[in-house]
């Protein structure tokens, strides 16, 4: 059986799970989401946990079982804490400030690039450290703009300069050697 998915999910206070068939609705204080899982695999719901559990070893039905919990489960969290991933941005010059609800970004362009929130997500800059938080209740969509913002500025190989996530590695280049003295 999966590791992870034989593992039951807790329910948080405060958060509520509706089970209909192979639609599950889970609503929280951060907000609400509806997901349509495969009818492969079994949704339950006892109390405070919910378990997932399936009907055959096929490989397409045991990858299911996983992916289906690790889904719910990213569905529980967000709706009762949320996700948060934090950008840096380095370079002279380089910096991001709030205008209203949307991010302007000044990475070196000509003119700023404004970066609109989609649904569900809002954004939060520290103007002394440089760094911009994208906060929501939707992992995937979280992740999918916090990608978006990055690909404004890519951080480049040879100064590091760019938008890069917290803590990441950025793999640096040797530059230009100077000419050999004859």
């Amino acid at each position: 059986m999966s590791r992870i998915g034989r593992l039951p999910i807790t329910i948080p206070a405060g958060v509520n799970v509706d089970i209909n068939g192979s639609e599950v609705k889970v609503k929280g204080p951060k907000g609400e989401m509806k997901r349509l899982f495969s009818p492969v695999v079994k949704i339950e719901k006892e109390a405070d946990t919910i378990t997932i559990t399936r009907a055959s070893d096929e490989a397409t039905v045991r990858a299911l079982h996983g992916t289906t919990r690790a889904l719910l489960n990213n569905m529980v969290v967000g709706v009762s804490a949320g996700f948060t991933i934090v950008l840096e941005i380095d370079g002279v010059g380089y910096r991001a400030e709030m205008n209203g609800k949307n991010l302007v970004l000044y990475v070196g362009y000509s003119s700023p690039v404004t970066v609109v929130p989609v649904e569900g997500i809002s954004f939060d800059v520290d103007t002394k450290t440089r760094q911009v938080k994208v906060m929501g209740h939707d992992r995937e969509v979280v992740g999918q703009v916090a990608s978006e913002i990055r690909g404004v500025r890519p951080p480049e190989p040879y100064k590091g300069k760019g938008i890069h996530y917290l803590g990441e590695k950025i793999r640096r280049k040797a530059g230009k050697s100077g000419k050999a003295k004859k």
